[in-house]
């Protein structure tokens, strides 16, 4: 029994914070996982510069709105859910991914939360638990799950290590470098196909 955990951005939608940025013109929010691997040092990082500049949950919102998904990621996806059960483990936020979610079939993802005073500012984050993507992947593993798991950053690194099999998707030229180990991808057709590899060998 196998189930395959993903990435969400940079993998199935763009980098929600990279389109933000964009479309406020900081450029220093285009800062992500695959630059910075310390998520609390990101985090604190941003909402730093949301108190700088006023701005808080509804505009980030109204980018959101804007994002559709990467071409060809929701086929991707219905077709994975033929092979296999999916997961989406993502260090994003349940503020952000509802109408991403919807956009790719209502799939199944773990994420986590912020927190957002009265008048919408961004005050901190709730992690769902510690090291997210690791432990989710071993927690599967306990009940009796094989896990494979795809991303594109440093913070899928774990998720990936641990798991029967792991591949990186559209990731940085410096992590594929430095982990030759594991097969990288930039179409969906190859990920599918390794995906389906592994889970006719099971």
């Amino acid at each position: 029994m196998i189930i395959t955990c993903l990435d969400l951005e940079g993998v199935l939608v763009p980098e929600i914070w990279i389109a933000f940025a964009d479309a406020v013109g900081i450029p220093e929010l285009r800062r992500t996982t695959r630059e910075e691997p310390d998520y609390d040092k990101l985090m604190k990082f941003r909402i730093d510069i949301l108190k700088k500049h006023g701005l808080g949950l509804k505009e980030i919102q109204d980018t959101i709105a804007k994002i559709d998904p990467l071409p060809g990621a929701k086929e991707f996806l219905d077709e994975l859910k033929k092979v296999c059960q999916v997961i989406i483990i993502s260090d994003t936020f349940t503020q952000f991914a509802a109408p991403l979610m919807a956009k790719l079939g209502y799939p199944t993802i773990f994420c986590n939360s912020l927190e957002v005073s009265d008048n919408g500012e961004i005050t901190g984050y709730k992690m769902r638990c510690e090291k997210s993507k690791l432990t989710t992947v071993k927690a599967l593993q306990s009940i009796g799950y094989d896990t494979i798991a795809s991303g594109d950053s440093f913070n899928d690194l774990e998720m990936i290590k641990a798991s029967k099999a792991g591949f990186l998707f559209r990731s940085t030229e410096q992590i594929i470098k430095d982990y030759p180990q594991f097969p990288a991808f930039t179409e969906y057709s190859q990920l599918l196909d390794a995906v389906k590899k592994v889970c006719e060998e099971e």
